[in-house]
C-alpha cells in the first residue's frame, strides 16, 4: 500500500494512537487493512470540516480509538474508521465490500445514519424506526451496537459545536436510550462517560456546581481514600491475599441522581468514593470480604453479592458498604481480574476473536449473554404502533437499572427490575404458569398479587386449570414490559372472536358515518391492500385488531375508500365528496364548488378533483410531502404537511376539521412551489457564493434570502426560500450543498 497521507499533525498523532492500542492486545503484526481503511477514509472525507474546524477524518479516528480501548477486533476497528463514508461520501457499500469484505459492509450498513435532510410524519417515528433497525442489526452482529456507542460517544465529547437545541436533544436521547443499552451490555467505560456528558448539556448548572463543589474537597478526599486503600492492601496482604486496591470518586450523574431521588445536598452524601479490591480468584473475594469487615463496620442492608448472583449484563462482584474511620460510609468492591474485565467492557470483553493452532479465528457465541436483546426482539415484533414501541423500549431499558434476585421453587436465581409483582415472576417463568395464577407465595406465606418482591425471596406460583386467565387489571400491577406484552397477547386471542365482531361493527358504523356503502369497497384486491399495509394475514386479523384498538376503523375505511376513489373518480360527484366532510354547510359547498373552477391548484381533497384550495405558509407543503387538508372557517380548506407543527397540535376537537389530501400528480406539471431551507456552515469568506451557485446551476429561483452570523462567531445561518417543484427537487439540491467545503446541516424549515 502507498505510503499513508495526514491532512494535520493531530490527525498524524491520533492515527498512531490507534495503532499503539491494538498493538497492545491484538497477535497480529499484519494491520494493514486498518491502514487501507484509514486511508480510504481519510481520501472519502478530504475537504470535509465538523463544526469544530477540525478535518471530518479525526471523528472516525477517534470512534476507532474508543473501539480499541474496548479491545475490539480488526474489523470492527475498519469499520469504525468507514462508519461514515456510505452516508457522507462517494464511497459506497459495493466499494466497502469489494475493498475490505461482505463483514465490514455490513457493520459499516449497520450503523450508517439516517440522511440528514429528513422528512417524515414526526421525529418520533423516525426514530422508532432506526432503533428497530438498530435492534435488527445488533442480533445479527452485536459489534454494530459497540460501533454505535462510540460514535455517540464521541459526538457527545463535541456536542459543544451543536446548537443549544441539538445539544439538549442529542443529550436527551443519550440518556434515555444508548447509556442504558451500554449499562445492559456491561459497558460501564462507556456508559460513565455518557451518562455525564448527557447531564453536563441537560443540566449545565447543576453539572458545574456539583463538579465545582467535589473539586473543592478533592485533595482532603483523596487523601482519605489513599489511607483507607493503603491500610485494606497491608491487612489482605497480611492474610495471605495478594490484591491490587484502588479507590474512585463516583461519577457525577450517579451522585446528580442520589441528590435528586434522596433529596438531599452534596454535604449530606457522604460516599462519593469508591473503593476496589482486584484478587486472584474467587475464593480470595471471600477471604478479602472477611478481613475487610473485621476492619470496618458494614452498614446493614448494604451488602449485594454479585457473584453468586451476577447481573443480566454480566457483572459480577461483592458490594458492602462500611464506616470509614473517621465516620464517612464509603462502599468496597471486591472482584476478580476477569470480573474486573468484564465489569469494564461487558459484552465486548466476550467479543474477543482468537487463533487457532490453524490460523482459524473464531468467537465465543453470546446467545446466553444477550437473552434481553431476544426478548426486545420478540416484542418489537407486537407493536406497530411507534410510540407505544418507543415507551416500551425506554421503560424495558430503564427499569433494569435497579434489580432484585428472586429464587424459584427449584433454586434458579431469576432476575427481574426492581418493582416487580408475583405476576411478573410467573411470566418471567413461562406465559403458560402466568395465564394459569390464581395466587402466590413468598417464602411460605400467601402475599397479594401486587406484592413488591424483595431480593432473595423465594417465590411460588399457585396455578390453576380452571382459572379464567389474567385479569386487566394486571396490566396497572405488572412492571416488566414482558408481563404486559404477555398479559395483552391473551386477551387478543382469547377475544378473537368478540374483537372480529366488534370491529366489523365499528367499521361498518364509520363507513355510514361518512355516508359510504361499505359493500362497494370490500373488493378483495382492496381488502389485501389493507392487510398488507397494516401486517395482517387475512381480514379477520385487520377486524380483531380493530376490535381490540390496535387500529383506528378510520384508517381501514379510509383506505378502502381511497382505492374505491381510484377506481370511480371519474364517476364522482362534487356533492358525493362534500357529503363526507364533518360539520358541512350549504354555503361551505357552494363555495367550494365555485372555487373547484380555477385551475392549477394540484390538490384532490376527499376525491374532489382540482378543489380550489391555499397552501398553508407554517410549513409550505410541495409536491411529495405527505398532506392533509384543514377546513377553515370561512377561509376554506389550507393544506399543511402532516408533519406540521400546527396540525400535530391541534386540539382533539379540532381535528374533526381535517380531511384527506393528496397530490394530484397529472396536474403538478409546470407549477412552482415555495420551499424553504436553514444551512448552517462553518464561518468563511465566500461560502454564501457558492451556495447561491449551486441552487442557480440547479435552475431554482431564489425568492428570499436572510442570513445571520451566529453567536459564537464559528458559524452561520442562512434561510433560503426558493420556488420548487418537488420535494425531490428539494433533496437533490440538499444533496449537493451538503458537499460544500464547511456545510454541516440543512434542514426543512418554513420563512
Amino acid at each position: 500500500m502507498e505510503e499513508l497521507t495526514f491532512p494535520t499533525e493531530e490527525v498524524e498523532k491520533d492515527y498512531h494512537v490507534l495503532i499503539d492500542k491494538i498493538r497492545l492486545y491484538h497477535p497480529t503484526t499484519d494491520l494493514s487493512m486498518v491502514a487501507k481503511a484509514y486511508q480510504v477514509a481519510s481520501d472519502a472525507h478530504n475537504g470535509q470540516l465538523r463544526q469544530s474546524g477540525e478535518p471530518y477524518i479525526i471523528h472516525p479516528l477517534k470512534v476507532a480509538i474508543i473501539l480499541a480501548d474496548l479491545e475490539l477486533d480488526l474489523e470492527t476497528i475498519e469499520a469504525g474508521l468507514l462508519h461514515d463514508v456510505v452516508e457522507d461520501t462517494k464511497v459506497s457499500k459495493e466499494d466497502i465490500v469489494q475493498q475490505f469484505g461482505a463483514e465490514v459492509a455490513a457493520l459499516v450498513d449497520g450503523v450508517t445514519k439516517l440522511k440528514t435532510l429528513t422528512y417524515t410524519t414526526s421525529k418520533e417515528e423516525i426514530q422508532a424506526e432506526n432503533y428497530r433497525k438498530m435492534f435488527m442489526a445488533m442480533a445479527k452482529d452485536i459489534r454494530v451496537i459497540l460501533i454505535k456507542l462510540a460514535d455517540r460517544l464521541h459526538n457527545l465529547q463535541t456536542l459543544e459545536y451543536k446548537s443549544k437545541e441539538k445539544q439538549l436533544e442529542k443529550a436527551r436521547e443519550t440518556l434515555d436510550i444508548y447509556a442504558p443499552i451500554a449499562n445492559r451490555l456491561g459497558i460501564s467505560k462507556i456508559k460513565v462517560d455518557l451518562e455525564d456528558l448527557s447531564l453536563k448539556y441537560l443540566e449545565p448548572e447543576a453539572y458545574h456546581n456539583l463538579t465545582q463543589q467535589i473539586s473543592h474537597k478533592r485533595e482532603e478526599r483523596e487523601q482519605i481514600i489513599q489511607e483507607i486503600c493503603n491500610e485494606l492492601k497491608e491487612k489482605l496482604h497480611q492474610g495471605g491475599i495478594e490484591a491490587v486496591v484502588e479507590g474512585r470518586p463516583k461519577h457525577f450523574f450517579s451522585i446528580y441522581k442520589k441528590m435528586i431521588n434522596k433529596h438531599k445536598t452534596l454535604d449530606q452524601i457522604y460516599d462519593l468514593f469508591a473503593v476496589r479490591a482486584i484478587v486472584d480468584s474467587v475464593k480470595d473475594c471471600y477471604g478479602a470480604l472477611g478481613i475487610i469487615h473485621d476492619m470496618y463496620t458494614p452498614v446493614p442492608g448494604r451488602f449485594k453479592d454479585y457473584i453468586a448472583m451476577p447481573k443480566s449484563n454480566m457483572y459480577q462482584s461483592l458490594h458492602t458498604t462500611l464506616i470509614g474511620p473517621s465516620g464517612e460510609p464509603f462502599e468496597v468492591q471486591i472482584r476478580t481480574w476477569e470480573m474486573h474485565r468484564t465489569a469494564q467492557y461487558g459484552i465486548a470483553a466476550h467479543w474477543k476473536y482468537k487463533e487457532d493452532m490453524n490460523g482459524v479465528s473464531s468467537k465465543h457465541s453470546q446467545d446466553e449473554k444477550m437473552a434481553w436483546l431476544q426478548k426486545i426482539l420478540e416484542w418489537q415484533q407486537n407493536l406497530s404502533d411507534n410510540r407505544e414501541f418507543m415507551n416500551v423500549l425506554k421503560q424495558d431499558l430503564d427499569v433494569f437499572q435497579d434489580s432484585v434476585f428472586v429464587f424459584s421453587p427449584k433454586g434458579d436465581v431469576i432476575e427481574l427490575p426492581a418493582g416487580s409483582t408475583p405476576i411478573d415472576f410467573a411470566y418471567q417463568i413461562h406465559s403458560a404458569v402466568g395465564n394459569k395464577m390464581v395466587g402466590a407465595r413468598v417464602d411460605g406465606r400467601l402475599v397479594t398479587l401486587d406484592y413488591k418482591v424483595k431480593n432473595g425471596e423465594r417465590i411460588e406460583i399457585i396455578t390453576s386449570q380452571n382459572s379464567k386467565g389474567p385479569s386487566r387489571d394486571w396490566l396497572n400491577i405488572v412492571k416488566t414490559t414482558q408481563a404486559k406484552n404477555k398479559i395483552s397477547q391473551w386477551f387478543k386471542k382469547e377475544f378473537k372472536q368478540e374483537n372480529i365482531a366488534r370491529g366489523k361493527e365499528l367499521i361498518e358504523k364509520y363507513a355510514k358515518s361518512k355516508g359510504l356503502t361499505l359493500s362497494e369497497m370490500m373488493k378483495p384486491e382492496w381488502m389485501r391492500i389493507v392487510q398488507k399495509k397494516y401486517g395482517f394475514l387475512d381480514w379477520d386479523s385487520v377486524l380483531a385488531a380493530v376490535g381490540h384498538g390496535g387500529i383506528k376503523e378510520g384508517q381501514v375505511v379510509n383506505r378502502l375508500y381511497e382505492e374505491y376513489r381510484k377506481e370511480h373518480l371519474a364517476s364522482m360527484t362534487d356533492e358525493d365528496i362534500l357529503r363526507l366532510v364533518p360539520e358541512k354547510e350549504e354555503q361551505a359547498a357552494e363555495d367550494r364548488t365555485q372555487h373547484n373552477s380555477r385551475k392549477g391548484s394540484a390538490i384532490i381533497v376527499k376525491g374532489l378533483h382540482d378543489l380550489a384550495v391555499r397552501f398553508s405558509k407554517c410549513c409550505n407543503p410541495v409536491p411529495g410531502d405527505e398532506i392533509v387538508g384543514y377546513i377553515t372557517r370561512g377561509r376554506g380548506v389550507s393544506i399543511h404537511r402532516t408533519d406540521c407543527i400546527n396540525i400535530m397540535m391541534l386540539p382533539e376537537e379540532e381535528r374533526k376539521r381535517l380531511i384527506e389530501a393528496e397530490w394530484e400528480v397529472s396536474t403538478t406539471e409546470g407549477l412552482t412551489f415555495q420551499g424553504t431551507i436553514q444551512v448552517e456552515t462553518e464561518e468563511r469568506p465566500g461560502i454564501l457564493v457558492e451556495i447561491t451557485s449551486i441552487i442557480n446551476k440547479e435552475g431554482l429561483t431564489i425568492l428570499h434570502l436572510d442570513a445571520r452570523v451566529n453567536k459564537n462567531r464559528l458559524t452561520d445561518t442562512f434561510i433560503i426560500t426558493m420556488e420548487i417543484s418537488s420535494r425531490n427537487q428539494l433533496e437533490q439540491l440538499s444533496n449537493k450543498l451538503m458537499r460544500v467545503q464547511g456545510v454541516h446541516e440543512i434542514i426543512r424549515t418554513s420563512k
